[in-house]
């Protein structure tokens, strides 16, 4: 072999998995699909009662079990945001959106997700925001179910 020559060997890189929702993620995609949003009920560091949207199997804090899972409004208060001026391919809308979080009514944490507001003139923190839902014969049990958050008494 030439001290020149290179040794190759072609290798792909992928991660050939499907993941397993379980209980507690599969009841929170499947309500989606339904037109519902559900939070894991939790108990807090103080001792509070807390509701943890999208649920998860163990609160976050401190680590237990979460409790049973319940249904929360389909409207919220957004507690902090960012503008997507230039929508990259793949992201959730075509036009400029904002990412936010999204305190649903009855929900201790903030969930991720778009605001349709039309202009960064239109957003602010502490604003109140509705879910606007794909067609039902559309959802799947995707995050996507719901298409993007609005404000509340607008037009978009």
């Amino acid at each position: 072999m030439a001290e020149s020559e290179v040794l190759r060997a072609p290798h792909v890189l992928e991660y050939p998995y499907v993941r397993s929702v379980g209980p507690v993620i599969g009841a929170f995609l499947t309500a989606l699909r339904d037109g519902r949003i559900l939070g894991a009920q939790s108990t807090g560091a103080d001792g509070g009662a807390t509701v943890i949207v999208p649920p998860t199997e163990y609160d976050p804090i401190s680590g237990a079990d979460v409790g049973e899972l319940v249904e929360v409004g389909q409207s919220g208060v957004v507690t902090t945001w960012s503008w997507a001026a230039e929508p990259k391919e793949g992201q959730p809308l075509d036009r400029p959106f904002a990412w936010a979080l999204v305190k649903l009514d009855g929900a201790t944490t903030g969930m991720l997700h778009v605001v349709d507001a039309g202009s960064p003139g239109a957003m602010a923190s502490g604003m109140r925001v509705t879910a606007r839902w794909r067609p039902a014969a559309e959802r799947v049990g995707r995050i996507q179910d719901i298409e993007s958050f609005v404000p509340e008494g607008g037009d978009r």
